[in-house]
């Protein structure tokens, strides 16, 4: 895709030097590679300022010059339920929301929830790590239907999630989607399919769908919540945030969306009886906003990614035609597999000391991931091509 006018003065007009600004991705590096200086293509967020109503919402806030105990901001429900509703075609309830601090906070809190210390919790790998942290630090189990690739990319194994669901211990599964870091944005059918099982064997599904907005290439977003005209809400649970959406994260704001009445009413118990967190009060008036006014900002975003995407498959087909990209569907993020030149044990060095390289490895996902890296293409296009052009290099100078 070739970069319109009005791409670039997006680009130009949000694009922001992040260096010395005391962020994680370019100014963290040191405590997680212990090394500074790395082309920071790695956590999941954006050189890329928020939209211009969010900033204005949050100014128009804090000049206030108030911060007592809140409450959710006027209209907020209604800003959430339009956005679902216009662009996923879902309905979401305000008595079903409740609040955290961010989807992986949640998770934590599903977890603790849902299960007992030693039972197993079904998730797909290749997945997002902390998923399995969620599970593994609290004592849990991860049992993984992993995911199976071939020529035509990724799908998911439903006989290995059968059996999975079977197994009497087996209550709740995790679902991610759309998925990462496969890229993949789940058909309708195949989450229908997820769902007949699920509640077959009656087992929970706990849906992230934090990455729902970025519909790259392929199927649209299809939310667990609207499959079949809602017909397993009672028995799942949607965790989402625009903190992605909007590069929002530092804000703390996250939706647990809980369809079914008693089920709502359990984790209120739990909530209560843990002092569960709840969101923030500048994460619920940028949400609002963005989802208020932020479309347009996003349609610009989107396309960007689908340009840096096309820009990283050229250059790759053009100058390491066996590197192999999954196909980009949904998320910002390009899963790439290095098998065709390296071993596993190669492929840390290769990118950190060769390329310096800041990228999350595929063994973070899975072992059977180990030759991939995962590129955050929600950057500066000129960005990716750099880092394209280090692994090209370094790869014709082994």
């Amino acid at each position: 895709m070739t970069l319109t006018e009005e791409n670039k003065e997006f680009i130009k007009t949000h694009l922001v030097d992040r260096r010395g600004t005391d962020n994680e991705k370019w100014d963290g590096q040191r405590a997680e590679f212990g090394t500074d200086g790395l082309l920071p293509m790695w956590i999941a967020d954006m050189e890329f300022s928020t939209p211009q109503p969010i900033k204005d919402a949050l100014i128009a806030r804090v000049n206030s010059g108030v911060f007592g105990y809140p409450l959710v901001p006027k209209g907020y429900y209604d800003a959430l339920a339009n956005w679902m509703q216009t662009r996923h075609n879902t309905e979401v309830k305000a008595e079903w929301v409740r609040f955290d601090v961010g989807v992986v906070n949640a998770l934590y809190r599903m977890v603790a929830w849902l299960t007992k210390p030693g039972e197993p919790v079904v998730i797909m790998q290749p997945v997002y790590y902390p998923f399995m942290k969620a599970i593994e630090n609290q004592g849990r189990v991860v049992v993984s239907a992993d995911l199976v690739q071939n020529d035509s990319g990724w799908h998911i194994d439903f006989d290995a999630l059968e059996k999975a669901f079977a197994r009497p211990d087996v209550h709740v599964t995790i679902l991610c989607s759309p998925h990462n870091p496969v890229g993949r944005i789940w058909t309708a059918t195949e989450l229908a399919q997820v769902l007949a099982l699920a509640d077959k064997y009656q087992v929970l599904v706990i849906s992230d769908e934090i990455h729902q907005d970025f519909e790259i290439g392929g199927p649209r977003f299809t939310s667990t919540l609207s499959i079949d005209n809602g017909r397993y809400q009672g028995n799942l649970i949607v965790l989402n945030a625009a903190s992605k959406t909007f590069n929002l994260a530092s804000l703390r704001n996250a939706h647990i969306i809980i369809p079914d009445e008693a089920r709502r009413a359990d984790y209120d118990a739990f909530a209560t009886a843990h002092n569960a967190v709840a969101g923030t009060l500048l994460g619920q008036v940028a949400t609002q906003a963005g989802y208020e006014h932020g479309g347009p900002w996003l349609t610009q975003l989107i396309q960007v990614i689908r340009h840096n995407y096309g820009e990283l498959q050229a250059a790759f087909a053009a100058g390491a035609p066996d590197v192999r990209l999954s196909a980009l569907e949904g998320t910002y993020l390009s899963f790439v597999d290095l098998g065709a030149y390296m071993k596993p044990d190669a492929i840390q060095p290769f990118v950190q000391d060769q390329c310096r390289i800041a990228v999350d490895y595929g063994a973070w996902f899975s072992p059977k991931t180990a030759t991939c890296i995962r590129m955050n293409l929600a950057t500066d296009p000129k960005l990716v091509l750099e880092a394209a052009d280090r692994v090209i290099t370094a790869l014709h100078q082994r």
